[in-house]
């Protein structure tokens, strides 16, 4: 079984309303904010290296590393192999600021856009513009229903019942 796999199924497996659960994930996300601290106070340092040797470097356990590493692998300029990963593989943590950004937001993860190392990277204007992009790609826009009676769209003139809507 890969690493992701074993991550998957310990993470996904656990009822997030138990205590187990909860205890699990509250780990977790206590984790990834420091990591996620570090890794946007030295934007200009990408990091790189063995699945193993990031999780030394950042003192997390090897699966709470792959969790992250399948975290924010949406948001790197070039996604690691993650479906096949194991703790030799290397992988660099590239990470797209503006990706990275809006993918939190639309992971609800307000405890990690909110974080004051944003300031020095995307002003304010532009978070704002990313998280309303991010907040409307969710929303789905009814057209006006057309009526029997109306014009009808294709401009032919004739009425929607009689055209294109019979």
């Amino acid at each position: 079984m890969s690493l992701l796999q074993e991550w998957r199924e310990a993470a996904y497996s656990l009822d997030i309303n138990s205590k187990e659960g909860q205890a699990f994930w509250n780990n977790y996300f206590v984790i990834e904010k420091g990591i996620y601290e570090k890794l946007l106070s030295a934007p200009e340092m990408v990091e790189e290296g063995t699945v193993k040797q990031l999780a030394e470097k950042y003192e997390t356990p090897l699966q709470i590393m792959v969790g992250f590493l399948d975290g924010i692998n949406e948001s790197l300029v070039t996604p690691n192999p993650i479906e096949e990963m194991t703790e030799d593989t290397k992988v660099s943590l590239a990470w797209d600021k503006e990706k990275l950004y809006y993918n939190m937001v639309g992971a609800d993860a307000s405890w990690l856009y909110e974080l004051p190392q944003w300031d020095n990277l995307l002003t304010p204007e532009r978070r704002k513009e990313l998280y309303l992009e991010q907040k409307k790609s969710g929303t789905v826009v009814k057209d006006k229903k057309i009526g029997r009676n109306d014009p009808c769209p294709c401009g032919s003139g004739k009425k929607y019942k009689k055209c294109c809507g019979a």
